[in-house]
């Protein structure tokens, strides 16, 4: 896991680079500049939208007594497409505008592996903890 990691952060950055370069050379560096920061803008505006949504969901779905558990994993990835969107390039902008998107943060989740939860054990009678209480007395003065 740590290579694949390690291989993200070496790739990545020379991939950005090269869309950069190869688009500017088409539309020109000041209109690759103008691109980014515009895409910049609109995912802010998309970001703020997909929080507030995800967050009047899980609000809605504690009133009617459900635990909003996939709501955190929506904010968590609403807040690292935050990340990409800000970053500048091009395919960390295609990503992060995919995490944007519902449905494919539903397929993302339904790929987690879920462990069930243990229920808490009610045995207890059967142990014994034996202690002995000792005192600490105070100095006299």
């Amino acid at each position: 896991m740590l290579r694949i990691i390690f291989l993200l952060f070496i790739t990545l950055p020379l991939l950005e680079l090269w869309v950069l370069i190869d688009v500017g050379s088409s539309i020109g560096g000041l209109n690759t500049i103008l691109l980014c920061l515009l895409t910049a803008a609109i995912g802010g505006v998309l970001i703020r939208w997909q929080g507030l949504m995800t967050l009047l969901d899980a609000r809605r779905q504690m009133m009617r007594g459900a635990l909003p558990v996939d709501h955190g994993l929506h904010g968590l990835m609403i807040a690292f497409s935050g990340i990409l969107l800000f970053t500048p390039g091009f395919i960390t902008d295609c990503i992060g505008f995919l995490l944007l998107f519902p449905p494919f943060r539903n397929l993302l989740i339904a790929q987690i592996p879920v462990q069930p939860i243990q229920p808490p054990r009610t045995d207890y009678e059967d142990d014994i903890i034996e202690a002995k209480i000792i005192t600490h007395e105070e100095p006299r003065r």
